[in-house]
């Protein structure tokens, strides 16, 4: 298990630990799927990943339905996809994805928890070079029909980066531009996808002492208390 897993498990019982925030992100998330491909699962490749996401999180099915219908609407809110860059304390790299309908208020609120931690809102292309984004699937271990080498070796012109099994499934990393690939390859497959989405993954980290890491926690907590905010990534040890 390499660095991919490392980040994951680290990270695991850190972020979205609120189910209700864990909603909010997801429902913004079909709401965004929605107005991309339009609300049929079978006909919107990425409608049906988040669907599966929101299953796995435990989402009740009427919430989605509610989201999905409210998103056809023509009033609703058109959200946008904007990545924020910036320094925490000690010089710490962050990346804050978010989704929003109102760009100015969250430029200035993003702005603000960076200013209030001792951190920097930096320019585009400051800091995402530092993170490799990849795309990540989880499929029920039922389903593979081979061992682990032989669906590697089924994978590898997908550019597969890491394939492992923990307690919850089959784990496949791969870089962020194959998602689609890969998913049309398991649901081809008959495999069941549980879960799946995109992560940045810090391509070098940096160890702190115990009272740097409360600093740099405290603008991490900051940011992803943030209603606009999806995900916050970092490159802290």
């Amino acid at each position: 298990m390499g660095r991919a897993f490392e980040f994951r498990k680290a990270r695991k019982m850190k972020r979205w630990s609120a189910m209700s925030k864990t909603f909010t992100r997801i429902g913004k998330d079909l709401s965004m799927a929605v107005k991309e491909g339009g609300p049929n699962p079978e006909t919107n490749a990425r409608l049906r990943a988040v669907i599966q996401n929101a299953k796995a999180a435990n989402m009740p099915k009427d919430n989605v339905e509610r989201a999905i219908k409210k998103a056809s609407e023509k009033d609703s809110a058109h959200y946008k996809e904007v990545l924020f860059e910036g320094y925490g304390p000690h010089g710490i790299a962050f990346l804050v994805e978010t989704a929003t309908d109102n760009n100015n208020r969250t430029v200035a609120n993003v702005r603000a928890a960076f200013n209030k931690c001792n951190g920097a809102l930096g320019t585009s292309g400051s800091v995402v070079f530092m993170f490799d984004h990849s795309c990540n699937f989880r499929v029920k271990k039922e389903d593979l029909k081979v061992d682990l080498e032989e669906f590697e070796l089924e994978l590898i012109d997908f550019e597969v980066e890491e394939i492992f099994e923990d307690e919850d499934g089959i784990l496949i990393y791969a870089p962020f531009e194959k998602f689609g690939a890969i998913q049309k390859f398991l649901e081809d497959a008959n495999m069941e996808i549980l879960s799946s989405g995109f992560e940045r993954i810090p391509t070098t980290s940096k160890k702190l002492c115990e009272a740097e890491q409360e600093e740099v926690e405290k603008l991490l907590e900051r940011l992803e208390e943030e209603d606009d905010v999806q995900y916050v990534y970092h490159n802290m040890e």
